[in-house]
């Protein structure tokens, strides 16, 4: 094994501590987002999270429920899996100037480095079936008014780092003559060896090491740039699984702040007109900004991977109104962020005289919401749009009594005769007549 000079072991040091460091601080920050919002406390159903984790995030069992873009998914989700196993081994040589330092167990060797070029092969294959998709063949749900401007560069550029990344894989396999020559492992690369054939042993050394270099620091890059990017659920769609609602889907959360007040009235020895403790403020109903929402909300907004199949699946946008689940997360997760580059360090949110509610999400679009499920159901990754939309229109009910008319008459119907109708309770049974 050729050694390198004790300047470049130096240099990757400094790249590979650099890359984490920021890595660290950058997930730090988005820990520290997500805990703006309400604690929700311990879950339940342990069990039924972590089959969920197995099967929906793991075993990616809900992306292939739209069999082409769920197939080339798991392609990609398998071949980053596998590629970047080699990254132990590029680690280590960049740390104690080896090369191809698991090369020494031989055949086993050959066969896992040439695995690692056939996914990096369909990785690239597929990624362009992505970009072919977004951008040839215009799929609707690519082409929503939110997707405009930086979520449809993001999503480019995405693309392009994988394309990128896949090609410097191969490129630095390729032009690595000791390995070309082992002709064990070279699957792909092997096929792209006469491409380079005429070039000198030291020009092909310079490419191969060049390749190298940017190939660790295009993946520090990458790992970096999630923080920016809608690639966040990478790292977040674990969790975001774990924490998703175990729950029917059509049963709704009771809200402890409405709790508590109906037991306070069904307890003949509370006080209903005692003080409160002091320095406590009143509970607050609903969300009107994202710190009224939970964690676990905040933590759907940080992991929504902008795919758009909630929105596609939405009844109410297919019939043409305002509401898309998908923007109701990015406009909670762009709140989220612009709240938190306020805050002071360990110290108060500047007030900026914006809230979530009308500044970001509109009430025509809440109203607009069927609660049919069909978003939650659609998400690959447990997101629920549908949590949020319900804790603002919570707060329009509850704190500012800004229902449309129609609920209004439908709730006072309820309060007064016992049912949706504008009938007496004692006019109940008049239909039968009818019949």
């Amino acid at each position: 094994m050729n050694s390198w000079p004790d300047t470049a072991n130096i240099v990757f040091l400094l790249l590979l501590a650099t890359g984490i460091g920021l890595f660290a601080y950058r997930m730090r920050q988005i820990i520290a987002l997500i805990k703006m919002g309400r604690s929700t406390g311990p879950v339940g159903d342990q069990k039924q999270r972590w089959r969920n984790v197995v099967r929906i995030a793991l075993g990616q069992s809900k992306m292939v429920t739209r069999p082409v873009s769920g197939l080339l998914h798991i392609v990609v989700y398998l071949g980053f899996v596998i590629i970047n196993i080699e990254v132990v081994e590029i680690i280590i040589d960049g740390l104690f100037g080896t090369h191809r330092i698991f090369s020494s167990i031989g055949p086993v060797y050959g066969m896992l480095i040439g695995l690692f070029e056939v996914f990096a092969f369909m990785v690239f294959l597929a990624v362009v079936v992505f970009w072919l998709r977004r951008n040839a063949l215009k799929l609707k749900r690519f082409w929503h008014p939110e997707m405009q401007g930086w979520p449809k560069k993001d999503a480019d550029l995405i693309l392009y780092f994988e394309m990128v990344l896949m090609t410097l894989f191969l490129v630095m396999n390729a032009t690595d003559v000791p390995f070309q020559e082992a002709a064990s492992g070279n699957w792909i690369s092997g096929h792209l060896y006469p491409l380079f054939a005429s070039y000198t042993a030291d020009t092909l050394h310079l490419i191969e090491r060049s390749a190298w270099w940017l190939h660790i620091a295009g993946i520090l890059v990458f790992l970096n740039y999630l923080y920016y990017s809608k690639h966040l659920h990478i790292l977040l769609a674990f969790p975001n699984v774990y924490y998703g609602s175990v729950r029917p889907k059509g049963q709704f959360p009771n809200l402890a702040s409405v709790t508590k007040e109906v037991r306070l009235m069904m307890d003949p020895s509370a006080d209903p007109y005692a003080a409160p403790p002091e320095g406590s403020e009143p509970e607050k109903f609903g969300a009107s900004d994202v710190t009224d929402l939970s964690q676990i909300q905040l933590l759907n907004a940080m992991t929504c991977t902008e795919c758009g199949r909630c929105t596609s699946e939405c009844p109410a946008n297919q019939t043409g109104k305002l509401l898309s689940p998908r923007k109701i997360m990015m406009d909670t997760r762009d709140r989220l962020v612009a709240l938190g580059q306020q805050k002071q360090n360990d110290g108060p949110t500047i007030p900026d005289g914006k809230q979530l509610l009308d500044d970001y999400i509109t009430r025509e679009e809440l109203w607009a919401c069927t609660t049919c499920n069909a978003c939650v159901e659609a998400c690959p990754i447990s997101i629920d749009p549908m949590s949020i939309i319900m804790s603002m229109r919570q707060y329009l009910v509850m704190e500012q009594s800004a229902a449309p008319t129609e609920l209004n008459a439908t709730m006072a119907n309820i309060e007064n005769n016992a049912a949706p109708w504008p009938f007496n309770q004692q006019d109940r049974g008049n239909w039968i007549n009818e019949m």
